[in-house]
């Protein structure tokens, strides 16, 4: 208990920290560190497991250690349930209002969002070839975009969700920190503080709604359905379709509960960490780094396709194809007083389209090669 308890303090502690400089999901990021810096140390919580105990006539459990190589895990109910919250979270942002702002432009959007999920899965494949990598967790490690849900459902697909958090986390940094220099340097843009307004209590007493609705049915569906990760994808359809139809109303979800389902996602990824792994991951990222700037490149040239096809502005649409930093991006865009409804639409679509097909497409892909998952 006091590991869990050391645990909770320091990733609190490493939140609020990273809160102040601004990082996206911050929670989850500090979840990832802290955990993996104390199951590097020994100092990280273990699982225990129940058996019967032989001794006992009534045949009562007892509750034993486990093996020392056995791999820390947080209790699959806590996980699940965190997926969910994360997925109803996500889902929240497809608001029909937001989405309209692409008008005519939503087919060409949606077409330049495809191109972005085979680019990704492209990368991800070469990325796939190294030794210390599979297919899967190639893929998944390089889809450009929604890296909180991606960490999230990378256990249930059978890949490496340590690699894919370090790796999706790396995209992210480079994007946010690229935005701005891009916009100021190659457009003459400047960015725009963004003051993020927290929800009323009246809108988190119908998020909590929502949430009860959308794990209680959303759960049972995608299990029903067998879906990989159907804690998250379940919650996540269903909170999605809300949305769109009007019955989610002003629903969003508590603050405080998505910053603790972040850091249970977190804490997944980070407690199976080993020194062997991280030297493997170690040994990766320099060729990630390479992908993650090829991604980066040719999503800025889809930009460029994007602006002579639909007539809107090279800076709204390389803000609009980046792949990832939706805060970047929304604080460029105001700050250049661009088209702000068209390139969050565009990102949004980008998100649900990456959550939705691409773990399913980096799935088939890793088996074409002949490679099943783990």
């Amino acid at each position: 208990m006091r590991r869990w308890l050391l645990l909770g303090v320091l990733t609190a502690v490493a939140t609020l920290a990273l809160e102040i400089v601004d990082v996206d999901a911050a929670a989850l990021f500090a979840g990832l560190v802290v955990a993996a810096i104390l199951a590097i140390a020994g100092l990280a919580p273990l699982p225990r497991h129940r058996r019967r105990d032989p001794a006992d006539a009534a045949g009562g459990e007892v509750t034993v250690d486990p093996a020392p190589d056995t791999p820390p895990i947080v209790p699959r109910p806590v996980f699940v349930a965190s997926q969910g919250v994360l997925g109803v979270f996500i889902g929240t942002m497809a608001d029909s209002q937001t989405l309209s702002g692409l008008g005519s432009s939503w087919f060409p959007v949606l077409v330049i969002g495809v191109a972005t999920l085979l680019l990704s899965v492209a990368c991800g494949a070469l990325l796939g070839l190294h030794r210390d990598v599979d297919p899967l967790t190639g893929s998944l490690a390089l889809v450009a975009g929604g890296a909180s849900g991606l960490v999230a459902l990378t256990r249930e697909f059978g890949g490496d969700e340590r690699m894919v958090a370090v790796i999706q986390y790396l995209r992210v940094a480079l994007v946010t920190v690229t935005i701005p220099v891009v916009a100021s340097g190659v457009f003459g843009a400047t960015s725009s503080a963004v003051e993020e307004v927290p929800p009323s209590w009246a809108d988190q007493g119908l998020g909590l709604l929502l949430l009860a609705v959308c794990l209680g049915a959303g759960i049972p569906a995608g299990r029903l359905l067998r879906l990989p990760a159907g804690g998250l994808l379940g919650p996540l359809a269903l909170s999605t379709v809300a949305e769109l139809t009007g019955i989610a109303g002003d629903a969003a979800v508590s603050p405080i509960l998505l910053t603790v389902a972040y850091a249970v996602i977190g804490w997944q990824a980070g407690l199976g960490f080993t020194v062997d792994r991280l030297r493997a991951i170690g040994r990766v990222l320099p060729f990630a780094l390479l992908l993650i700037l090829v991604i980066g490149v040719v999503s800025a040239l889809l930009g460029v396709a994007l602006s002579a096809w639909t007539g809107e502005s090279m800076l709204d649409c390389y803000l609009a194809t980046t792949p990832g930093g939706i805060y970047a991006v929304l604080a460029a865009a105001v700050g250049a007083g661009g088209n702000v409804a068209f390139v969050v639409a565009a990102q949004i679509l980008r998100v649900l389209l990456m959550l939705f097909v691409a773990p399913f497409a980096a799935r088939a892909a890793s088996r074409r090669r002949g490679a099943a998952p783990n």
